[in-house]
């Protein structure tokens, strides 16, 4: 019995009799219209950031607190007592417990959550705009007051030397950690996550240390998006959280070093199927002239899925399900970072082909329609990413912490318009030349170590 066919294949959807279906023009960019900010710092130094976007009668709200160590060098004790800081924040006060923050705040429709990295303590969530005042509210007794109850810490340190021991767990745990270290050797940066032993060792008492001596007002940086006056929201943070006072400004971090171009190098993971490949070399920051053409070079070589790298490794050979690369901006800069995870067996042919496309950058330019692509794509991502209350206001602080503001924004699609074929070769020849790059390869040392040293340029254990 024949089967009956019940669909068509993309390839015959995309082509008739006469051929390839031609592919309507693309439309002009529409810009979108974005709103006037207001900021105004307080006197205890915190800096309001308010913008009014109408549309859901929601408020976006995103506080960030430079929270650097004072160490030179990466402390995991910093860091475990750090994330207990954040784990336990909202979990009471001297008039609130756990119970009667939750309550407040979903009062108002709100929710807020509470992280931290290397470089911030961040708190930030939603709330319906009329119940802003109880969140500033709740805000400000959690940033003046909260308890970090014994209990509550005790509880939250098990918990988070559980999720420990599973992300430690995971290959791309280990090769971020491995990469960062490559980048940044020792600086405070790499400490993006504390060790089972350094979290055991917090108390109670210790959190409440940090707490008084992190979370402060001087240098930190609200940013409130939503359906609000943002003269009245500013006036309502000053009456909630004028009284936020501490005894020094917050401590932002350092510069970490650029990374070294060199050899990348073997991690071990016995008996790993896969293997992470991450290179990296220096990057861009927003204020560069190049920034905007190094943009487009990165999305030709691989920051989408029409990629000349995506193509090679996944289309043609078959080595991955994906392959990305694009950049991390750091105090001071930023780093591109390319990454891909493979089998063992074709982890050397995969970084062979990584290393072509690199050089392929340098000695075939990109096209002009490989740049109108990625230009479209770069235009169209940029709008839809800040078409919501919530997009907007974490890319307002995002921008605000390296000292730009909305007027970067606004003028970004006419940047991205004007950018030419040849300053797109240029940073493409620059950028992505094969010699500026480092990084690591984690995998089975036994099973793919003699290829890599056959391919040169790897260090093996």
């Amino acid at each position: 019995m024949t089967a009956v066919r019940t669909h068509r294949s993309a390839e015959e959807i995309g082509r008739t009799e006469r051929g390839p279906r031609e592919l309507p023009p693309l439309g002009r960019t529409t810009p979108v219209p974005l709103p006037e900010v207001v900021t105004a710092t307080l006197p205890n130094g915190l800096t309001v950031i308010a913008a009014h976007r109408p549309g859901v009668p929601l408020v976006e709200t995103v506080l960030r607190i430079p929270a650097a160590s004072p160490a030179d060098t990466a402390d995991a004790g910093w860091t475990a007592g750090m994330e207990l800081v954040a784990e336990t924040m909202l979990t009471g006060t001297a008039s609130r417990d756990r119970v009667g923050i939750d309550d407040d705040l979903a009062a108002v429709g709100a929710e807020l959550g509470v992280g931290v990295d290397p470089e911030w303590l961040q708190i930030g969530g939603s709330a319906l705009a009329t119940g802003l005042p109880v969140v500033l509210d709740v805000l400000a007794d959690v940033l003046t007051g909260a308890t970090h109850p014994d209990d509550e810490v005790v509880r939250e340190r098990s918990r988070l030397a559980e999720r420990i021991a599973v992300a430690r767990a995971q290959p791309r745990t280990v090769a971020r950690e491995a990469l960062m270290r490559k980048r940044f050797g020792d600086h405070p940066i790499v400490a993006e996550m504390p060790t089972a032993a350094a979290v055991a060792e917090v108390t109670p008492e210790r959190v409440r240390e940090l707490h008084a001596g992190t979370v402060v007002p001087g240098g930190a940086r609200l940013v409130l998006v939503g359906d609000i006056d943002p003269d009245a929201a500013i006036a309502e943070v000053t009456t909630r959280l004028g009284g936020w006072s501490g005894e020094h400004p917050a401590r932002r971090l350092s510069p970490p070093p650029a990374p070294v171009a060199g050899d990348l190098e073997l991690v071990r993971r016995p008996g790993s199927v896969q293997s992470q490949i991450r290179l990296t070399a220096p990057g861009l920051d927003r204020t560069d002239e190049r920034y905007t053409a190094f943009q487009l070079a990165n999305l030709v070589f691989g920051g989408y899925f029409s990629s000349r790298w995506m193509e090679n490794v996944r289309e043609d050979k078959g080595y991955t399900y994906g392959a990305h690369s694009g950049q991390e901006f750091v105090p001071g800069g930023a780093v591109l970072g390319l990454d891909v995870d493979v089998a063992s067996d074709v982890t050397a042919a995969a970084l062979l082909e990584t290393r072509y496309e690199l050089g392929r950058m340098v000695v075939v330019p990109p096209t002009e329609q490989e740049i109108e692509s990625a230009r479209r794509y770069a235009i169209g991502s940029l709008l839809i990413s800040l078409d919501s209350q919530s997009a907007l206001a974490g890319t307002l602080s995002a921008l605000d912490a390296v000292g730009l503001g909305v007027e970067w924004l606004r003028d970004r699609p006419q940047r991205l318009e004007a950018v030419t074929v040849d300053e797109v070769a240029e940073a493409a020849a620059q950028l992505f030349a094969p010699a500026r790059f480092t990084g690591v390869v984690v995998g089975d040392a036994e099973a793919i170590g003699s290829r890599l040293a056959a391919l040169g340029g790897v260090s093996l254990p």
